[in-house]
């Protein structure tokens, strides 16, 4: 793959590179992405990163995370190392000979490598975070163990990562439609969507990249993403929000990881599934309902509860949801 790229990269008129979505909610879409774009966001993500250097690949390179970690190496000079070769992330660390030194993660990555090899994280330049929400406690672990963390925020259809730690990078502006979903603009948008031009006549819009992602930006501008707009359940007339109750149930003593999902119910409507991984074997519905009734508007309380060994995850990191959704 990394030979594949460089070859890309290099090229006087490259074909776009076809990036697949993670498919994390129905059918993978086909992404085409023009080198100027993959450039674009390489460049502006050394800028805000204030160095380049080597890259270590521990995700797919078949999506856009792991190809803008390739192209990112190998822009700076350096072939990346792939964490997979090697026993350890400690040796594979040692197997990188540039000065600087990054890497993208997913939250599941960086929460089990705190737990194994929290000094190695701590030698490299900057750990980007992206794929998923991240949770406060999560982020105040890595500091407390000297780990520059930098979440980011995009898609395939975004080249990757453009916005840091809630700031668009350099020549990527964002903004919030009426309908409160986020809208992107810039340099690193993609040219379409492989085979389908109705649905990217949808996203692709004047110039700017509909996403399906709802959000609001603060008094400092910084983006906040709210979850998927599809991810708000209506359940019995009400409207809730997963990924809010999904991070309450995180802050749970006793809950290791969870994720929450609406599901079609004959009496609701759409009924609230948490599913979680739980440190200790009693935990009850109840239990969880009083949880999350105590931070939010009761309604807000899952109706069904899964205790799973592990989330099911893609092979990019992400929940997989259509499997959640089955185990329901």
């Amino acid at each position: 793959m990394g030979f594949a790229v460089a070859r890309w990269l290099s090229a006087v008129d490259p074909e776009p590179w076809v990036v697949e979505t993670s498919g994390s909610t129905g059918r993978p879409k086909r992404v085409l992405l023009p080198r100027r774009s993959v450039l674009a966001s390489v460049e502006a993500s050394a800028r805000r990163l204030g160095a380049s250097g080597q890259w270590l690949l521990a995700l797919p390179e078949s999506y856009v995370a792991g190809l803008q970690v390739v192209c990112r190496s190998l822009v700076a000079g350096h072939d990346p190392v792939r964490l997979d070769d090697h026993p350890s992330l400690a040796a594979a660390a040692e197997a990188m000979t540039g000065e600087h030194r990054f890497v993208s993660l997913v939250p599941t990555q960086l929460h089990r490598l705190l737990e194994t090899d929290a000094e190695v994280l701590a030698g490299f330049h900057t750990v980007l975070l992206g794929g998923g929400p991240i949770d406060r406690a999560l982020r105040e672990r890595a500091a407390g163990a000297g780990v520059h963390v930098v979440a980011t925020y995009g898609s395939a259809e975004t080249a990757g990562g453009c916005v840091y730690d809630g700031l668009p990078l350099d020549g990527v502006a964002l903004a919030i439609g009426a309908d409160g979903r986020v809208r992107i603009s810039g340099p690193t948008l993609f040219a379409g969507y492989d085979g389908d031009p109705d649905l990217t006549a949808e996203v692709l819009v004047d110039g700017w990249f509909l996403t399906s992602d709802a959000g609001r930006l603060d008094e400092d501008g910084r983006l906040q993403v709210l979850g998927r707009l599809d991810d708000v359940v209506v359940s019995g007339g009400v409207n809730v929000p997963a990924p809010a109750v999904a991070a309450r149930l995180r802050e749970h003593p006793s809950v290791a990881s969870a994720e929450v999902l609406g599901v079609p119910d004959e009496e609701w409507g759409n009924r609230l599934v948490a599913f979680v991984v739980s440190t200790e074997g009693d935990l009850t519905l109840d239990a969880v309902r009083a949880w999350v009734g105590e931070a939010h508007p009761r309604s807000w309380a899952p109706r069904q509860l899964v205790v799973l060994d592990e989330i099911p995850l893609l092979p990019n990191g992400k929940p997989d949801r259509l499997t959640l959704r089955g185990l329901a």
